[in-house]
């Protein structure tokens, strides 16, 4: 092919590929930068792009497992905090119970610490009413409601915490009658034992749930840190690294000039041929 043409201007040709190339690798440095993503979108490179959008289903689901695992907590924590004021009340209504055990006691002394007991009985009943989060009652024993916090991704592993029931006459509290009272002596001193062993009853109960508060959380915390390890690692395939995109940036500015003026001289080659006529 001769160089010397005014139909063929390979200079010209070359030096527009060389610079329509600049042109795109400068889009597509400067879509980078915009977006801060290496891969933005499946054309940038399919299989990455694949990888982490997989990824991201997997850590948006653990949203889900999280949200879970807290409402599963604050059920079991609502139920903890009823079943401790439970507890201290079986312990001050034992004292009363052994006070009125006393046979010596008076008549309205006697009726005073059986009105004293009677109040802290209708307070564990009110208690249990009252330990209740987002419509779940964990010491109901009627429709009483189990925790199972979802535990993975994938929805096919839970964290089970069982309700512990401890309404008046059931459960836990199975020996002591929503109707119980210290009308005697004699009554006072079967009383304490009942007791005794509903406060045992109610501390086993308590144990149990704050053993599966305790899981709860501990399992949230691990979620938590699997969810920052999934966005980090979708962000090692996908995010772009901005220092160097930037000096790419300065490099095809210069090349993109450069490449200007390369298709400017080629272009002024056919020119250059009416001097061999002069």
């Amino acid at each position: 092919m001769p160089y010397n043409s005014v139909n063929t201007n390979v200079g010209a040709m070359v030096a527009l590929q060389n610079l329509n190339t600049t042109n795109a690798d400068l889009m597509t440095t400067q879509n980078r930068i915009n977006t801060g993503k290496r891969v933005g979108s499946v054309k940038d490179n399919g299989a990455v792009w694949a990888i982490a959008q997989n990824q991201r289903a997997a850590s948006s689901s653990l949203n889900a497992v999280r949200e879970s695992l807290q409402r599963g907590q604050s059920t079991v924590d609502v139920a903890v905090s009823a079943g401790e004021t439970i507890s201290d009340l079986l312990i001050t209504m034992k004292e009363k119970a052994l006070t009125a055990s006393d046979i010596t006691l008076d008549a309205n002394s006697r009726v005073a610490l059986n009105d004293d007991f009677i109040s802290l009985r209708d307070q564990i009943a009110k208690a249990v009413a009252n330990a209740e989060f987002n419509g779940a009652n964990m010491l109901k024993a009627t429709a009483p409601t189990t925790v199972a916090a979802l535990a993975n991704a994938d929805g096919t592993s839970v964290i089970t915490v069982e309700s512990q029931a401890m309404d008046l006459g059931s459960g836990a509290l199975s020996g002591l009658a929503a109707t119980a009272s210290l009308g005697t002596a004699s009554e006072s001193l079967a009383m304490i034992a009942t007791l005794n062993t509903a406060i045992t009853n109610v501390s086993s109960a308590l144990s149990s749930l704050g053993t599966g508060s305790k899981s709860l959380a501990s399992h949230l915390v691990f979620v938590n840190k699997l969810q920052d390890t999934l966005d980090a690692g979708i962000g090692n395939l996908v995010d772009a690294d901005l220092a160097k995109e930037s000096a790419k940036l300065q490099s095809l500015q210069t090349k993109q000039q450069l490449g200007v003026q390369a298709l400017s001289i080629a272009n002024q080659a056919s020119s250059m041929v009416l001097g061999l006529f002069r």
